[in-house]
């Protein structure tokens, strides 16, 4: 199995720690946030990893070649321009597509800001179980954007904050608002359905393809451990329930 790890933001949200580095290598427990990842993934059973980069990338190819990449492939792919999350994986697309067989073997993809339990072997099951062409990890939770999943779990909008405006694009007679972990599984199918070019956010896809009657599913993830680092509040917590042992 495959992953892409999402690190080419600039992390403003934390400096002063980004300003001499990228938000990839700001650690944790005395380890960056992209060992972290690769650890959690290598734990799945993935061996083969692409991680897009634009600040500070060289300090990353740099990273990497020092520490023998972890002992995994690792692919680099350069953003001039930040492409979000969309278009950075379709800038990536390649990387999925080598080599094709004709099989349909999903792949992670992960923000490198996520620190979590969620179990990767479920969710993948669970993803190939129902065929889906997508399926990202949710909870129940509080945040400034939700996803709307109907009642067998299929994404049908979203909505911004706590009472903003919602864009529907299934009608649903019930509908659950819940928070996207960051984490998803995809089927490479998706490639040739991506019509979206330049920056764009993986999410206006789904939502497009959602409506257009393909298995964009929601896994509902509560019981496992989730922080995002992308703010530094958020540091100091982290390191707390490494301490207790919530993640490790």
């Amino acid at each position: 199995m495959k992953a892409m790890i999402l690190a080419a933001g600039l992390g403003t949200r934390l400096r002063p720690l980004t300003n001499d580095r990228p938000k990839a290598l700001v650690e944790v427990g005395g380890r960056t946030l992209l060992e972290i990842t690769l650890a959690r993934l290598r734990e799945f059973g993935v061996r083969e990893v692409i991680v897009n980069a634009h600040h500070f990338a060289d300090m990353v190819v740099e990273y990497l070649k020092k520490n023998e990449n972890f002992g995994m492939r690792i692919e680099i792919s350069r953003e001039d321009e930040l492409l979000d999350t969309g278009g950075g994986l379709k800038k990536a697309a390649w990387f999925f597509l080598e080599n094709s067989t004709g099989t349909d073997e999903p792949f992670i993809l992960h923000n490198v800001d996520v620190i979590s339990t969620i179990d990767l072997e479920r969710l993948a099951q669970f993803h190939r179980e129902r065929q889906a062409l997508a399926t990202l990890a949710a909870q129940e939770r509080k945040t400034s954007r939700y996803l709307l999943f109907d009642e067998n779990m299929q994404l049908c909008g979203r909505r911004v904050g706590l009472d903003g405006k919602s864009e529907v694009v299934l009608s649903s007679a019930k509908m659950q608002a819940l928070a996207f972990s960051g984490v998803h599984v995809i089927s490479p199918r998706i490639f040739g359905s991506i019509t979206e070019n330049g920056a764009f956010s993986i999410i206006t896809s789904y939502l497009r393809l959602a409506a257009q009657g393909e298995k964009i599913l929601g896994f509902r993830a509560d019981k496992y451990y989730w922080r995002d680092l992308g703010r530094l509040e958020s540091m100091a917590r982290v390191e707390q329930d490494a301490a207790s042992r919530l993640w490790k």
